[in-house]
C-alpha cells in the first residue's frame, strides 16, 4: 500500500498551456481522495500524470517512498477505471478481468482465484462467462472495476466512472465504491466534475480550478469554511448566494449594508481581527440558500436580519421548496420549508442566518470571514 506526494507539481503542454500549475499534496495511505472542478480544471490530466499516461513537464511525483516520475505506466502498481470502462468487446466478462494478470504471466489457478473473488465482491460471478455488449452500463462498471480490483494495486485511479449512468444507478454505485475502498484498504483518487459525488465520497476533496489547487480539506471544511468564493459557489446546491455589500461600525455592532437591506452581523463575527482592515468598504456576502427563512418564527426571532423580496420563481421539490427571490436588482435562492406560504409575484419578508455568513475580498474573491 501506499501513499503519495505531489511536490511543485507541472504539466504544460506543446504551445505553452499550462494545464497543471504548481500542485503540492500529500495523499495518505488508503485515503479516499476526489479531486473536483469543472471541465477544463486539470483534474483529469492530474490523474493520468499519476497513472504515466502523461508526463510531468517539472515537479516530483512520489508513490511511497518512490518518484515515479520516469518509471514505466506498467510498472507503477497502480489500476485505472476510465469513464468509459474500456472493455474488449470480443473477450467475455472473465477474460476481460483476468486479461492484465495474463499479461504478467500470472499463474492460471491464481487468475481463476483472483477473479472469482473480486466478481463475489462486485456481485457479478453471473456474469463470468458474458460480453461487454450483453452487460447494463451498471455492470459494465462493474466490470471495469473487478479488472482493477485484481490486480491488487497499491492505488485505484478512477477517472468520472460514473458519469455514463443514470441517476438512480450512480446513487448506488456511490455507495458500492465507498464499500469497495473500506474492503480493500488501498489508496482511492478519484475525479469527478460532480460536486454531489466529491461531497459523498471522499474522505477529502481536492477543488481544482483552471489547474490550480484551490482548497484540499475534509467535505464538511469545505462546505462551511470555503477558502474563496470559487470554492464556496462550487460546492454545494444550489450554489451559495453572493451579494455586494458595505461593512458599517454602528454604537451597537456591524452591519451589512447595501440600498435595499442593512443586516446585522453576530458580535462573534463582528469582532473578529480580520473584518478590521474591511470597515467602510464594499465586500462580498455569501449565504447559502437554507441559511435563508421566511417562517414567521425565524422572522421573529431575528428582527435585525429581515429584509423584504419579491418571489420570482417557486419549485417544488418534495422535501424542500426553491423560493426565487428579487432583492432590488439582485436575484437570489432559498431553500425553505415545503409548507412555505410564499406566492408567485408577491413581496414577503425573509431572513438571513447571521451566524453562517461568509465574506469574500471584492478584489481578490479570498474569504475573510466564515
Amino acid at each position: 500500500m501506499a501513499g503519495l506526494s505531489f511536490k511543485n507539481i507541472y504539466k504544460t503542454y506543446e504551445g505553452g498551456f499550462t494545464a497543471v500549475k504548481d500542485l503540492n499534496l500529500e495523499i495518505a495511505d488508503k485515503e479516499f481522495v476526489v479531486l473536483v472542478g469543472p471541465s477544463g480544471c486539470g483534474k483529469s490530466t492530474t490523474l493520468r500524470m499519476v497513472a504515466g499516461l502523461e508526463e510531468i513537464t517539472s515537479g516530483e511525483l512520489y508513490i511511497g517512498d518512490t518518484v515515479v516520475n520516469e518509471v514505466a505506466p506498467k510498472d507503477r502498481d497502480i489500476a485505472m477505471v476510465f469513464q468509459n470502462y474500456a472493455l474488449y468487446p470480443h473477450m467475455t466478462v472473465f477474460d476481460n478481468m483476468a486479461f492484465g494478470l495474463k499479461l504478467r504471466k500470472v499463474p492460471k489457478d491464481e487468475i481463476k482465484a483472483k477473479v472469482m473473488e473480486a466478481a463475489q465482491i462486485l456481485g457479478i460471478e453471473h456474469l463470468l462467462e458474458r460480453k461487454p455488449k450483453a452487460l447494463s452500463g451498471g455492470q459494465r462498471q462493474r466490470v471495469a472495476l473487478g479488472r482493477a480490483i485484481v490486480r491488487d494495486p497499491k492505488v485505484f485511479l478512477l477517472d468520472e466512472p460514473l458519469s455514463n449512468l443514470d441517476a438512480k444507478l450512480r446513487v448506488q454505485m456511490r455507495a458500492e465504491i465507498g464499500k469497495l475502498h473500506r474492503k480493500l484498504e488501498t489508496t482511492f483518487i478519484y475525479v469527478t466534475h460532480d460536486q454531489t459525488e466529491a461531497m459523498t465520497m471522499g474522505s477529502r476533496i481536492v477543488v481544482m480550478k483552471d489547474g490550480v489547487m484551490q482548497q484540499a480539506a475534509s467535505p464538511m471544511e469545505i462546505y462551511n469554511e470555503p477558502a474563496n468564493m470559487f470554492v464556496a459557489g462550487f460546492i454545494g446546491s444550489p450554489q451559495m448566494n453572493f451579494i455586494y455589500v458595505t461593512l458599517v461600525k454602528e454604537a451597537d455592532g456591524v452591519y451589512l449594508v447595501n440600498d435595499n437591506f442593512k443586516v446585522k452581523l453576530p458580535d462573534g463575527k463582528a469582532n473578529r481581527p480580520e473584518l478590521a482592515e474591511y470597515i467602510g468598504k464594499e465586500v462580498v456576502m455569501g449565504i447559502r440558500p437554507e441559511n435563508i427563512f421566511d417562517d414567521e418564527a425565524h422572522i421573529a426571532a431575528a428582527p435585525d436580519c429581515k429584509l423584504s423580496a419579491l418571489v420570482t420563481h417557486t419549485e417544488m421539490m418534495g422535501a424542500e421548496t426553491y423560493l426565487y427571490l428579487a432583492v432590488g436588482e439582485k436575484n437570489i435562492i432559498a431553500k425553505v420549508n415545503p409548507r412555505t406560504t410564499a406566492k408567485l409575484d408577491e413581496t414577503i419578508d425573509i431572513v438571513f442566518d447571521n451566524n453562517k455568513i461568509h465574506i469574500f475580498d471584492k478584489e481578490t474573491e479570498v474569504t475573510i470571514l466564515n
